[in-house]
């Protein structure tokens, strides 16, 4: 080739050399994001994870109980600048590192596995359109962690729409149609506001009252579950929910929310085999009591005070039990208690095939449980506000800002990636 033809290649070659070198040197490197004490923001690290999965569509390792529930990914500077603008702390590893990370964790003498996270669920709450005097820890997380939800209500779910989702979550609700129980506040604007919505809603879809109405939508909630989804709940959704499910064809209400008085025998009548968790509880039909059953535990009977209110997760075989490992992926094996209008679950109320996921040992009652039901997985989980210990209604939501690395929180968030895993033969 003459010479004056070699210096254009030459102008051609050597950039595209550097590009190919400042290309594989990022396709070499992983970034790292610690979940134990080193993380600056658990919260916004898996909202981080989630905007990966959802905008790149990129799979992610998440690295069972390696460091707290850590997440890795290849590197990219788009995700290490954006980690750095939502204060989430992470580490550039080289390739080597990320290969020594994977065969600590695939030692067979390790609890420690390594799941794909491919897709990124799209999410629905289950929440009413007008506004309530509580908060619901659950959209205050997603917001805080910048995962995009929508609020679906009643309407949705009787219609076609709660099928285009994969994980729902079900607001601080009464599935029994009693309005939380808060006839106490029947004067109130809220109140008044939220019967009007379901009594609306109830004569659209040409039920004979709110219970019945909820009811139905209780139970394509469950259709929606066997099918294949992935539904958590909190506080009294979840005791409300397998009630009501029990209690199919059974007033179980007082005549101020169905024009009848409840049937005094409907103890007798419950069909536990309808429900997703619990057997063998007793409704309470006093209305002016704001408690639905005997699942969750008094007051009196947990004996616990705020300074002694703890419980534990447990500690699961990564390898053999991955599902309930991803749902207790935790910085902290010990979480500070808090109260709702149901705080926790009996354990001998609980059904045999339910995973315990937490609880409190003296008080012999469960926290946090999980199991499958048809196609689909459920979790409950105790309590209204982890940050909040005895959340009253009318008060200020809570302020994630200052509980950026909440071991109760994070909870909620191991459900939102949950349902992102690849999917594999589990033993649970």
């Amino acid at each position: 080739m003459k010479p004056e033809r070699i210096k254009p290649v030459i102008r051609l070659i050597v950039p595209l050399i550097i590009f190919m070198a400042i290309s594989f040197k990022g396709m070499s490197n992983r970034i790292l994001i610690p979940m134990d004490d080193s993380q600056k923001n658990h919260l916004k690290a898996y909202g981080i994870s989630f905007w990966i999965l959802k905008t790149f569509e990129m799979e992610m390792d998440w690295l069972l109980n390696y460091r707290g529930g850590s997440f890795m990914v290849n590197y990219t500077q788009q995700f290490a600048s954006e980690m750095t603008v939502r204060g989430v702390s992470f580490e550039v590893i080289s390739e080597g590192q990320a290969g020594q990370i994977l065969n600590q964790i695939s030692a067979p003498d390790v609890n420690m596995d390594a799941v794909k996270l491919q897709k990124a669920p799209k999410v629905a709450v289950y929440s009413p359109k007008s506004k309530l005097p509580w908060d619901d820890a659950v959209t205050l997380v997603l917001t805080y962690a910048e995962i995009p939800y929508d609020v679906i209500y009643d309407e949705e779910v009787l219609s076609t729409k709660l099928p285009e989702y994969d994980w729902l979550h079900l607001h601080h609700e009464d599935f029994t149609g009693q309005f939380g129980k808060f006839y106490q506040y029947k004067d109130f604007p809220w109140y008044r506001e939220q019967k009007k919505e379901a009594e609306e809603t109830a004569n659209k879809f040409q039920f004979a009252n709110v219970p019945q109405m909820k009811q139905a939508v209780a139970k394509k909630i469950a259709e929606f579950v066997s099918g294949g989804g992935y539904m958590f709940a909190m506080c009294n959704a979840t005791d409300t929910f397998d009630i009501t499910l029990a209690a199919e064809g059974i007033d179980i209400v007082d005549a101020m929310y169905d024009g009848t008085p409840a049937d005094p025998t409907a103890n007798s009548k419950l069909n536990y085999d309808n429900t997703f968790a619990f057997k063998d509880f007793k409704t309470i039909p006093y209305p002016y009591e704001i408690e639905f059953s005997d699942i969750d535990n008094q007051p009196d009977e947990r004996g616990l005070l705020e300074s002694n209110d703890f419980f534990s997760l447990f500690q699961f075989s990564a390898k053999w039990d991955p599902v309930p490992s991803m749902l207790t992926q935790n910085h902290k094996t010990l979480i500070k208690g808090f109260l709702g209008q149901t705080t926790a679950f009996k354990n001998r109320l609980i059904k045999p095939e339910v995973i315990i996921l937490a609880e409190n040992k003296p008080a012999k009652e469960a926290r946090y449980i999980h199991s499958t039901h048809g196609k689909g997985f459920f979790t409950f989980y105790g309590g209204h506000d982890p940050e909040d210990y005895q959340h009253r209604v009318g008060e200020e939501p809570t302020d994630l800002n200052l509980h950026p690395n909440s071991a109760g929180y994070r909870l909620i968030l191991n459900n939102i990636l949950f349902p992102a895993a690849k999917k594999k033969k589990l033993k649970t």
